[in-house]
């Protein structure tokens, strides 16, 4: 089985492939898997199944373990925290797309050409009434 015929995320290789490929033992893979380190896909057996990304992943976890002495649970929280940040990139580079479209919508509408941003451009003035729903003690009488 060669990785050009697989995406980096399907998951193809068996546990004992998987631990090979990453340089662990099949337990340690066992136990990252149990704390959510590298959750692997399921055979219809319920056999793990890694893909190329999860190995990737695998030899992150030893080198932050190992070379950065940071522990299991640290690693943990790193790794939850890089794909937060990942999320957020693709979310604002989203919003980005949507702003320069936006913009390139208001700049044909007035007739112009599309700008780098930066101008001001009119914007109608609309009111706002806040209601409060705080409760109010009785009034004496």
């Amino acid at each position: 089985m060669t990785t050009s015929a697989f995406g980096d995320d399907t998951p193809v290789y068996v546990i004992s492939v998987a631990a090979e490929l990453s340089g662990l033992h099949p337990q340690t893979l066992r136990q990252y898997d149990r704390l959510g380190l590298v959750s692997p896909g399921r055979a219809s057996g319920r056999g793990r199944r890694y893909s190329m990304r999860d190995i990737q992943m695998l030899r992150e976890v030893q080198r932050l373990s190992q070379e950065d002495g940071i522990n299991l649970a640290g690693i943990k929280r790193i790794l939850e925290l890089q794909r937060e940040v990942a999320e957020l990139r693709e979310h604002m580079f989203h919003l980005h797309n949507e702003l320069n479209a936006a913009r390139a919508a208001v700049a044909r509408r007035a007739g112009g050409q599309p700008s780098a941003g930066g101008e001001l451009l009119p914007v109608r003035r609309t009111r706002v009434t806040i209601f409060d729903h705080t409760p109010r003690p009785p009034e004496k009488q």
